[in-house]
């Protein structure tokens, strides 16, 4: 992995289910992201997907890509997102990433890559995120041991 690598693209499409499951796991229970009537009273056309779950769809991007590359176990070490356009259900959201920095020095046997990502739908962006995922070091070659 290389400054300027771009990320394959990830295809989610933003069903009813989805959004109604991810305000659910993250307790996020505004009428806005379960209720259809109660969305469209306050202005809106549909229940729309909350941050919480773009957060998780941008962490599980990136973590997939990093596991698939180096074939660890990625930690997400920090996430900062900013929402645009919603997404509403029927939309479809393609995330694409690049990598920005990878620092190799291995602190606490981690290497930590940054990678940008952006989603976007057919309304424009949905999501603009900068991410640092760690990854375990690769072990140590073992030490040549020579017989007495």
């Amino acid at each position: 992995m290389k400054p300027g690598e771009e990320l394959p693209s990830l295809t989610v499409p933003i069903t009813r289910t989805l959004i109604i499951a991810g305000a659910i796991a993250s307790r996020d229970y505004q009428d806005v992201h379960h209720d259809a009537e109660a969305a469209r009273a306050k202005g809106t056309p549909d229940i729309f997907m909350n941050i919480l779950t773009t957060n998780g769809l941008v962490g599980r991007y990136v973590t997939d890509y990093v596991n698939g590359r180096l074939g660890r176990n990625a930690i997400l070490r920090r996430v900062s997102i900013r929402l645009g356009v919603p997404s509403y259900p029927g939309d479809v959201l393609v995330l694409t990433g690049r990598i920005l920095s990878v620092d190799e020095r291995a602190i606490e046997n981690e290497c930590v890559i940054e990678i940008s990502v952006a989603g976007t739908n057919r309304l424009g962006r949905h999501v603009t995120a900068t991410v640092a995922v760690a990854s375990p070091a690769p072990p140590a070659p073992p030490a040549s041991r020579t017989a007495p």
